[in-house]
């Protein structure tokens, strides 16, 4: 009796002690737990309401219901520039992807002067985006642009790039893969580095050569730093808005407006916020939904997945 005493006198000691710990512990992640309810949590619900009503800014919020929706679901320039930004992420992922690969495999090698081009791939990466996209907006003009007046030594009379319904969003999708690729190369150079040495020594034993080492061993062993950089790539490239506000401004014609253009023309310029919101909320679930397919069929080809 004395000893089962003892033992319920020791739980009632510990008690107080548990119940301090968890107090400690939520005061500790109680800064986060606030700044998640109060940055993030509220702006989506505050935003998802936002999207049910007809608000122009500058008089009351009327309900409507779904009806923003609706007029989203029927509006001919939504799918115009929905299928804008489809066709920027499927020219942008790509080929950003495979030249940070390219990339990787040639700077990966402990060879002098390496560290140099590798610092001079990432450079544009922490330069300042508005910045990148006034330069090549200027190296893209169509008399006095740096690229074209290449083209002229050779007799080539350059196009006007920005101002051509065909050429301009090519051209905002090789300045956006310039601005980002050095940040994916320096994750596959990180994943090259880690992939095990004596799997190349035991392949070149056997015969096989540097393309069949690649593909086989290589492409293998970091794919799981391929499914995230393609994650990353393509939320990225869903969101894209600073390179077309400043050297397109959508244009011409419409050709390079992409949805998160046309959400701020639709708050910010016509003071629409209710579809804006609506808008914005048809992009996160567009988000969603690819992250979720990519999530899915990671099986089939990441490594170490089962």
């Amino acid at each position: 009796m004395g000893g089962g005493n003892g033992m319920a006198a020791t739980s009632l000691r510990k008690r107080p002690l548990a119940r301090e710990a968890n107090i400690t512990g939520w005061l500790f992640v109680a800064p986060m737990v606030l700044g998640f309810l109060v940055l993030l949590i509220a702006p989506l619900v505050t935003a998802f309401y936002m999207s049910l009503t007809d608000w122009p800014l500058l008089g009351d919020a009327k309900f409507v219901g779904f009806d923003n929706y609706r007029a989203i679901a029927a509006d001919a320039a939504f799918w115009k520039v929905l299928g804008n930004t489809f066709y920027f992420a499927a020219g942008l992922v790509p080929l950003n992807i495979v030249l940070a690969l390219l990339l990787a495999v040639l700077l990966a090698k402990p060879l002098r002067g390496m560290g140099l081009f590798r610092t001079a791939i990432f450079v544009p990466v922490m330069t300042s985006l508005i910045v990148w996209s006034i330069v090549w907006k200027y190296m893209f003009a169509t008399d006095s642009g740096f690229i074209n007046q290449i083209l002229q030594l050779f007799g080539v009379q350059g196009p006007a790039w920005l101002y051509d319904a065909k050429l301009a969003m090519p051209a905002v999708i090789v300045t956006s893969v310039l601005k980002n690729v050095g940040l994916n190369m320096v994750l596959f150079i990180a994943a090259l580095q880690q992939v095990p040495g004596h799997l190349y020594e035991a392949a070149r034993i056997d015969g096989a050569g540097r393309t069949t080492q690649f593909f086989r061993i290589t492409v293998p062993m970091i794919t799981p730093t391929i499914f995230l950089t393609v994650i990353m790539t393509v939320i990225g490239s869903m969101k894209v808005f600073g390179q077309i506000f400043v050297m397109t401004q959508g244009g011409p014609g419409g050709a390079t407006k992409v949805l998160v253009y046309y959400i701020w023309e639709k708050a910010f310029k016509l003071f629409e916020f209710g579809y804006a919101s609506a808008l914005a909320y048809i992009l996160f679930f567009i988000i969603l939904a690819f992250t979720l397919i990519q999530w899915q069929l990671r099986k089939r080809w990441v490594f170490h997945e089962s």
